[in-house]
Formats: C-alpha cells, sequence, structure tokens
C-alpha cells in the first residue's frame, strides 16, 4: 500500500494516519455534521485502519466556501479527490445523509472498475424507499427543533448564537440534499453492505433499512440496536467492533 503525497487536506482528514497494511475507511458525516464527529472512531480503530474523515464545504474551517446542495454532485466531488487513495479498494462508513452519498460513491467506484472493501449504511433507509420531507422549508427554529429532537448536533453548538448562525448554512444544506435525494435504478452493489439502525429512529424504520439488502448481490447483514436516530453515541463500543470484524474478514490485497 501506498500514501498519496497530499492528503487533500480540505476534504480529507487523517486525525491518525495508520502505517501501511492498514485497512482504509471512509467516513461521510451526517446532515450538518464535520469530519471531526469520527474523530473518535478514528482514535479507536488506529492503526489498524486508517480512517479518511470527509470533510464537505461550507462548514467549520470551510465555513466561506459554498455548501454542495446535490449528493450525486458531492458523490462525484468525494469520488475526484479519493482518486489518489484507491490503490486498494475503500471501506466506506457513513451516517444518516452520510449513508445516501456511500452508496452513490461506492456507485461511482464500482463503475469506474474499481472495488469497494465494504459499505456501512448507518441511520438511513434503503436508497430505494423514499418519503416525502419538508424539514428543510421550515424557518430556522423550525429546522433546529428538528436537530435537536435528532441530537445530531453538539449541545454547545446549539447553545452558543455565533456558532450557531455559522452553523445553519451548511444543516439547512444538508437538509435539503438528504430530503431531495432521489434514487436513480440501476445494478446492485457488488460490495458486501452492513446496515446499522435504530429500533426507535423516526427517520427509518427497520423494514426500510432492511430493504438495503436489495441493492447488494454480496454479503449483507442488519444490525438493530436500541435508540434513535443517534444511537451511535450510545453503542459505540458494539459498532466498532462491527466495523473493525467486517474489515477482518474483508479479502487482503
Amino acid at each position: 500500500m501506498t500514501t498519496p503525497d497530499t492528503d487533500n487536506g480540505l476534504w480529507v482528514r487523517r486525525f491518525h494516519p495508520a502505517p501501511g497494511g492498514a485497512r482504509r475507511l471512509v467516513c461521510l458525516p451526517h446532515a450538518g455534521g464535520s469530519a471531526s464527529f469520527y474523530f473518535p472512531v478514528s482514535r479507536a480503530l488506529s492503526p489498524a485502519v486508517d480512517v479518511l474523515s470527509i470533510q464537505y464545504p461550507g462548514r467549520q474551517d470551510r465555513r466561506h466556501e459554498k455548501c454542495i446542495g446535490d449528493i450525486h454532485d458531492l458523490a462525484r466531488e468525494v469520488f475526484t479527490v479519493l482518486r489518489p487513495w484507491r490503490d486498494e479498494p475503500l471501506a466506506i462508513f457513513g451516517h444518516s445523509m452520510g449513508a445516501s452519498l456511500g452508496f452513490e460513491l461506492a456507485r461511482l467506484i464500482e463503475q469506474d472498475g474499481g472495488s469497494v472493501a465494504h459499505l456501512f449504511a448507518s441511520g438511513r433507509r434503503a436508497p430505494s424507499k423514499s418519503r416525502h420531507e419538508t424539514v428543510h422549508l421550515l424557518d430556522d427554529e423550525g429546522l433546529l427543533a428538528d436537530v435537536r429532537k435528532l441530537s445530531g448536533t453538539n449541545s454547545a453548538v446549539l447553545g452558543d448564537p455565533e456558532m450557531l448562525r455559522a452553523a445553519l448554512p451548511a444543516i439547512r444544506n444538508d437538509y435539503r440534499a438528504a430530503e431531495r435525494y432521489t434514487y436513480r435504478p440501476g445494478p446492485p452493489l457488488s460490495c458486501p453492505i452492513t446496515v446499522l439502525t435504530g429500533d426507535d429512529d423516526p427517520k427509518t424504520t427497520v423494514e426500510e433499512a432492511r430493504a438495503w439488502s436489495d441493492h447488494t448481490t454480496a454479503a449483507f447483514d442488519l444490525k438493530v440496536y436500541p435508540g434513535g436516530h443517534f444511537f451511535l453515541a450510545e453503542h459505540q463500543p458494539a459498532i466498532l467492533r462491527a466495523i473493525s470484524t467486517a474489515l477482518s474478514a474483508a479479502p487482503a490485497v
């Protein structure tokens, strides 16, 4: 395995660079989220896994850049950024909006002749299962009420007016992108898919999560945890074990 000469610093954050031989896991944040959400994952999985956390435009140190308001467009951007890292199959983990993005990213990689080691789709219904959602059309208070309900943004941000003003454009953009995402029918993926979901997630039912099985010709696993949309926070050790086990089982390159 080689390491790219550049980390594509704006997009790719390697909080704990791993030595040669480590698996690579691309982590895609939820709506309104940032690369730093995966810092604990990177720390916990290092050095066996080289975690590449993606920082979308329009937030934190990229707050002056224009947000990307379409999942398909964002997938193409991430796909291009990750080209230097594709000397071996990448595994992909995405939560909520990040799961839809991960699916589209995996599609692009496979269409380009590459392979994906594993797709972990967390907190998101299958791409083919649509809902009519309009939270992104609410005023600021309505949007923030939904964010608070899901507990998806750090409480320190929600309680700090200045930080909140800075975060709101990215939150609204990402909600719009996630809610307007449209699945385009095509061949299923050829990589294994592990789906993780909370049994009380208002955004995803267990059956909607199970429908991910229609999107791969390889192995499929569904893991249901007690909790809501951000069940990850309560079950981090179990989820990290699931990731490690799946990646350990992937064929070596």
